[in-house]
Protein backbone atom coordinates (compact mmCIF):
# COMPACT_ATOMS: atom_id res chain seq x y z
CA UNK A 1 0.00 0.00 0.00
CA UNK A 2 1.57 3.33 -1.11
CA UNK A 3 0.13 6.16 1.33
CA UNK A 4 0.13 9.60 -0.13
CA UNK A 5 0.01 12.55 1.79
CA UNK A 6 -1.54 15.98 0.14
CA UNK A 7 -1.36 18.98 2.22
CA UNK A 8 -1.09 23.14 1.55
CA UNK A 9 -2.86 25.80 2.52
CA UNK A 10 -6.76 25.99 2.76
CA UNK A 11 -7.72 26.75 -0.98
CA UNK A 12 -4.62 25.88 -2.41
CA UNK A 13 -5.73 23.92 -4.67
CA UNK A 14 -5.72 20.60 -2.95
CA UNK A 15 -9.23 18.94 -3.49
CA UNK A 16 -8.63 20.15 -7.70
CA UNK A 17 -5.04 18.21 -7.25
CA UNK A 18 -7.24 15.13 -5.47
CA UNK A 19 -9.54 15.11 -8.09
CA UNK A 20 -7.74 14.97 -11.04
CA UNK A 21 -5.11 12.44 -9.67
CA UNK A 22 -9.00 10.27 -9.24
CA UNK A 23 -9.95 11.27 -12.95
CA UNK A 24 -6.58 9.09 -14.06
CA UNK A 25 -7.33 6.02 -11.70
CA UNK A 26 -11.10 5.73 -11.54
CA UNK A 27 -11.51 2.33 -10.86
CA UNK A 28 -10.86 1.75 -7.09
CA UNK A 29 -7.25 1.59 -7.24
CA UNK A 30 -7.03 4.71 -5.20
CA UNK A 31 -8.92 5.48 -2.20
CA UNK A 32 -8.77 9.33 -0.40
CA UNK A 33 -8.96 10.07 3.12
CA UNK A 34 -9.96 13.49 3.72
CA UNK A 35 -8.08 15.13 7.01
CA UNK A 36 -11.56 16.94 7.56
CA UNK A 37 -13.51 13.58 8.20
CA UNK A 38 -10.86 13.79 11.53
CA UNK A 39 -11.90 16.92 13.22
CA UNK A 40 -12.42 16.02 17.18
CA UNK A 41 -16.58 16.22 18.05
CA UNK A 42 -17.56 19.09 19.67
CA UNK A 43 -20.95 18.04 21.11
CA UNK A 44 -19.93 19.07 24.48
CA UNK A 45 -19.42 22.56 23.42
CA UNK A 46 -22.81 24.86 22.93
CA UNK A 47 -23.21 25.49 18.35
CA UNK A 48 -22.28 29.33 19.17
CA UNK A 49 -19.13 28.10 21.16
CA UNK A 50 -18.44 25.35 18.25
CA UNK A 51 -19.02 28.28 15.41
CA UNK A 52 -15.68 29.98 17.53
CA UNK A 53 -13.33 26.85 16.60
CA UNK A 54 -9.68 27.51 15.09
CA UNK A 55 -10.43 24.85 12.29
CA UNK A 56 -6.58 25.66 11.01
CA UNK A 57 -5.14 24.57 14.34
CA UNK A 58 -3.50 20.97 14.97
CA UNK A 59 -5.40 20.68 18.10
CA UNK A 60 -8.72 20.62 16.57
CA UNK A 61 -7.84 17.09 14.75
CA UNK A 62 -7.76 13.69 16.28
CA UNK A 63 -4.79 12.57 14.82
CA UNK A 64 -4.31 9.96 16.70
CA UNK A 65 -7.79 8.37 15.39
CA UNK A 66 -6.63 8.87 11.77
CA UNK A 67 -3.04 7.14 12.43
CA UNK A 68 -4.54 4.49 13.59
CA UNK A 69 -7.30 4.16 10.75
CA UNK A 70 -4.19 4.30 8.20
CA UNK A 71 -2.83 1.40 10.42
CA UNK A 72 -5.41 -0.80 10.60
CA UNK A 73 -6.21 -0.16 6.30
CA UNK A 74 -2.08 -1.19 5.58
CA UNK A 75 -3.01 -4.36 7.76
CA UNK A 76 -5.84 -5.14 5.11
CA UNK A 77 -9.03 -4.41 7.61
CA UNK A 78 -11.66 -1.86 6.66
CA UNK A 79 -11.81 0.94 8.73
CA UNK A 80 -15.19 3.37 10.05
CA UNK A 81 -14.32 6.66 8.79
CA UNK A 82 -16.26 9.28 10.85
CA UNK A 83 -18.61 11.97 8.73
CA UNK A 84 -18.37 15.61 10.07
CA UNK A 85 -20.63 18.69 9.41
CA UNK A 86 -18.83 21.96 9.33
CA UNK A 87 -22.45 23.32 9.76
CA UNK A 88 -23.15 21.68 13.51
CA UNK A 89 -19.30 21.65 13.91
CA UNK A 90 -20.18 17.90 15.32
CA UNK A 91 -19.60 14.22 14.44
CA UNK A 92 -22.96 12.44 12.43
CA UNK A 93 -23.57 8.95 14.17
CA UNK A 94 -23.35 7.44 11.11
CA UNK A 95 -20.09 6.34 9.58
CA UNK A 96 -18.26 5.92 6.13
CA UNK A 97 -16.85 2.26 6.11
CA UNK A 98 -13.20 2.36 3.93
CA UNK A 99 -11.58 -0.67 2.68
CA UNK A 100 -8.08 -0.95 1.71
CA UNK A 101 -7.00 -0.22 -1.59
CA UNK A 102 -3.43 -0.30 -3.05
CA UNK A 103 -2.80 3.74 -3.16
CA UNK A 104 -4.64 5.53 -0.48
CA UNK A 105 -4.38 9.61 -0.02
CA UNK A 106 -4.65 11.80 2.55
CA UNK A 107 -5.62 15.27 1.91
CA UNK A 108 -5.94 18.35 4.67
CA UNK A 109 -4.42 21.51 5.25
CA UNK A 110 -2.28 19.93 8.88
CA UNK A 111 -1.33 16.48 7.75
CA UNK A 112 2.17 17.31 7.97
CA UNK A 113 2.07 19.62 10.61
CA UNK A 114 2.28 16.24 12.87
CA UNK A 115 4.87 14.13 13.49
CA UNK A 116 3.00 10.55 14.07
CA UNK A 117 1.60 11.48 10.90
CA UNK A 118 3.92 12.07 8.50
CA UNK A 119 5.85 8.98 9.73
CA UNK A 120 2.74 6.97 7.60
CA UNK A 121 3.02 9.05 4.36
CA UNK A 122 5.43 7.19 1.82
CA UNK A 123 5.25 10.72 -0.14
CA UNK A 124 5.09 14.00 1.66
CA UNK A 125 2.81 16.45 -1.40
CA UNK A 126 2.94 20.02 -0.33
CA UNK A 127 0.16 22.31 -2.71
CA UNK A 128 1.70 25.86 -3.25
CA UNK A 129 -0.57 29.31 -3.92
CA UNK A 130 -0.53 32.79 -3.77
CA UNK A 131 -2.55 33.97 -0.77
CA UNK A 132 -4.36 36.03 -2.53
CA UNK A 133 -5.80 33.20 -4.84
CA UNK A 134 -6.64 31.52 -1.49
CA UNK A 135 -8.83 33.64 0.17
CA UNK A 136 -10.52 34.42 -3.17
CA UNK A 137 -11.16 30.73 -3.51
CA UNK A 138 -11.79 30.71 0.69
CA UNK A 139 -14.88 33.38 0.19
CA UNK A 140 -16.15 31.52 -2.55
CA UNK A 141 -16.66 28.25 -0.80
CA UNK A 142 -17.29 29.34 2.49
CA UNK A 143 -20.49 31.43 1.11
CA UNK A 144 -21.43 28.71 -0.77
CA UNK A 145 -21.18 25.28 1.15
CA UNK A 146 -20.68 26.97 4.81
CA UNK A 147 -23.70 29.35 4.58
CA UNK A 148 -21.18 32.22 5.77
CA UNK A 149 -21.28 35.39 4.76
CA UNK A 150 -18.19 37.86 3.17
CA UNK A 151 -18.02 39.76 6.46
CA UNK A 152 -18.14 36.56 8.58
CA UNK A 153 -15.16 35.04 5.94
CA UNK A 154 -13.05 37.46 5.81
CA UNK A 155 -13.25 38.04 9.99
CA UNK A 156 -12.51 34.65 10.56
CA UNK A 157 -9.26 34.53 7.75
CA UNK A 158 -8.11 37.58 9.87
CA UNK A 159 -8.58 36.06 13.02
CA UNK A 160 -7.70 31.81 12.59
CA UNK A 161 -6.97 31.14 9.07
CA UNK A 162 -3.83 33.40 7.80
CA UNK A 163 -2.30 33.65 11.31
CA UNK A 164 -2.55 29.85 11.69
CA UNK A 165 -1.46 29.40 8.40
CA UNK A 166 1.82 31.16 8.84
CA UNK A 167 2.55 28.96 12.29
CA UNK A 168 1.49 25.82 11.23
CA UNK A 169 0.55 25.28 7.52
CA UNK A 170 3.22 27.24 5.71
CA UNK A 171 6.54 26.02 7.77
CA UNK A 172 5.16 22.02 7.52
CA UNK A 173 6.17 22.48 3.64
CA UNK A 174 9.73 22.01 4.47
CA UNK A 175 8.82 18.29 4.98
CA UNK A 176 7.05 17.83 1.60
CA UNK A 177 8.79 15.51 -1.21
CA UNK A 178 7.03 17.67 -3.46
CA UNK A 179 5.56 21.25 -3.62
CA UNK A 180 3.32 22.24 -6.76
CA UNK A 181 2.56 25.88 -6.80
CA UNK A 182 -0.66 26.92 -8.64
CA UNK A 183 -2.19 23.78 -7.40
CA UNK A 184 -4.78 22.35 -9.42
CA UNK A 185 -3.41 24.48 -12.55
CA UNK A 186 -0.40 22.84 -12.70
CA UNK A 187 -0.39 20.06 -15.09
CA UNK A 188 3.70 18.49 -14.83
CA UNK A 189 3.13 18.90 -10.93
CA UNK A 190 0.17 16.88 -11.59
CA UNK A 191 1.71 14.04 -13.92
CA UNK A 192 4.32 13.82 -11.63
CA UNK A 193 2.00 12.64 -9.39
CA UNK A 194 0.39 10.30 -11.53
CA UNK A 195 3.83 8.84 -12.80
CA UNK A 196 4.65 8.19 -9.24
CA UNK A 197 1.08 6.05 -8.22
CA UNK A 198 1.21 4.34 -11.64
CA UNK A 199 4.27 2.78 -10.84
CA UNK A 200 3.29 1.72 -7.79
CA UNK A 201 0.53 0.32 -9.14
CA UNK A 202 1.99 -1.45 -12.02
CA UNK A 203 4.57 -3.59 -9.06
CA UNK A 204 1.79 -4.38 -7.11
CA UNK A 205 1.15 -8.31 -7.27
CA UNK A 206 -1.48 -8.83 -9.34
CA UNK A 207 -1.95 -6.01 -11.62
CA UNK A 208 -1.46 -6.27 -15.51
CA UNK A 209 -2.25 -2.64 -16.37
Amino acid sequence: MLIVGIAGGTGSGKTTVVNKLLNVFPNGEVIVIPQDAYYRDNGHIPLEERQKINFDHPDSLEFDLLIDHLRQLKKGKAIEMPVYSYLTCLRAKETITVRPAKVVIVEGILILADEGLRKMFDIKVFVDADADDRLGRVIQRDIAERGRSVLKVLERYHDTVKPSHLQFIEPSKRYADIIIPRGGENEVGIEVLVSIIEKHLNKTPGNHA
